[in-house]
């Protein structure tokens, strides 16, 4: 199937799931949107025991789609992009040494312990998997996803300095996870010598040489909205950043994901206030929030269809039921350390740690992620534990989230 049949049934589905959603699930929209691409997927699996072949044809259509090259070599950069246009940088520096620890410490302590959880459950259940492996899952497993989080985030009604730090951490912390993921796929695989020189040296040049790229183009983008007063030119600039920046940046081995959150923060907050007309910011508003829910769309049916081509076994649906409340622990004990850490110098609300821990929702990068994996024995078995979370994180989580915020 080509290129643009594949796109028109993509879009197809998402404004006939938009409308299904609206008239009658009144969920939001991108819980909606993948709960309708999981339904559909179900039926289809249930008319494919009767023979009828639909099943087939849907798995063909599937599998045309390579996951992990749409999201993360395709529109992550945009969904980044219009994350971080909206968030305010002053609030995100007030929070800066929370979103850093939860970034970097929470994210390795979540990795290593899921990865030990795996380990001993899947051993439990006669899975054997190396610790390697495990620690891969727990590599693509503990970033909070940004797309998801700020999807969400958009109708919660928490504090604003929790809702800061949430974000901050889910825009900052996919981008550490990916090259904590990088590095342990090299130990697995054996494809490259590791060693601590070599980890630390892939880090500088994709974490920290990734902020520096984003803002020196996000500099050069300013200047360039700067000089001129035309909103038609100005948003097809922060365009050609969105998606020049992030190509770019791979192109360079440096972090797409920080470089676009980078820019993307320098455009939102200096470009909107020092470089942009109110007619421009109007139009560059309505021009972003439409690109985030119609790629938002998108992804998230195509989160639902997955389900079609896993190879959902008895066993690897136990091992991701299990793994989900033992990755919640996880992620309980990776905010908590340095959430009681901080409260040394600073004050947080009572319920920060509890919010932090069921806010920490994950998505279509663990996906991308666990699709990225080469083919084997253990591939299998992590993607479906991968999507098994996501699910649950999405449609229990994301539904819940606002309970949990407005409990005392």
């Amino acid at each position: 199937m080509n290129l643009f049949n594949i796109i028109a049934i993509l879009i197809a589905l998402s404004a006939i799931f938009s409308y299904l959603n609206y008239r009658y699930f009144h969920l939001p929209n991108t819980i909606g949107l993948m709960l309708c691409g999981l339904i559909m997927s179900l039926s289809l699996i249930v008319l494919g025991q009767f023979e009828i072949g639909v099943q087939a044809r849907a798995e063909a259509i599937v599998q045309s789609i390579d996951f992990n090259k749409v999201l993360l070599h395709g529109i992550l950069g945009f969904l980044l992009f219009a994350g971080a246009l909206h968030v305010n940088i002053n609030d995100l520096l007030q929070q800066k040494w929370v979103i850093l620890s939860l970034a970097t410490i929470g994210v390795l302590l979540s990795t290593f312990m899921v990865g030990g959880f795996t380990w001993i459950v899947l051993n439990l259940l006669s899975i054997e998997i190396p610790f390697i492996y495990c620690s891969l899952f727990g590599a693509l497993i503990s970033p909070t996803d940004p797309i998801a989080v700020l999807a969400i985030l958009k109708t919660s009604s928490a504090p604003t300095s929790l809702q800061t730090k949430i974000a901050g951490e889910s825009l900052f912390n996919d981008g550490i996870g990916v090259v904590v993921f990088i590095i342990l796929l090299d130990i697995a695989t054996g494809d490259h010598a590791v060693t601590p020189w070599s980890v630390l040296w892939l880090f500088g040049t994709e974490a920290v040489g990734g902020i520096i790229f984003g803002l020196g183009i996000g500099f050069i983008a300013y200047w360039m909205i700067k000089s001129v007063d035309n909103y038609q030119v100005e948003i097809l600039l922060t365009l050609a950043l969105a998606a020049g920046g992030y190509t770019l940046a791979n192109a360079l081995h440096l972090s797409g994901p920080l470089a676009i959150v980078v820019a993307g923060l320098l455009i939102g907050n200096h470009g909107r206030t020092l470089a942009m007309s109110p007619v421009t910011r109007e139009h560059l508003d309505t021009f972003w929030e439409l690109a985030d829910e119609i790629l938002n769309a998108i992804l998230f049916v195509l989160i639902g269809l997955e389900i079609v081509i896993l190879a959902m076994t008895q066993k690897f649906l136990l091992a991701g039921i299990i793994i989900i409340p033992l990755v919640l622990l996880a992620r309980l004990i990776s905010v908590g350390i340095p959430i009681s850490l901080l409260r040394i110098k600073r004050k947080f609300s009572p319920n920060a740690v509890k919010i932090l821990t069921w806010g920490g929702l994950r998505g279509g990068i663990s996906v991308a992620l666990a699709l990225s994996l080469p083919q084997g024995p253990f591939r299998e078995v992590i993607l479906t534990m991968t999507y098994i979370i996501v699910v649950f994180s999405i449609l229990v989580q994301g539904l819940t989230i606002e309970k949990v915020a407005a409990a005392k």
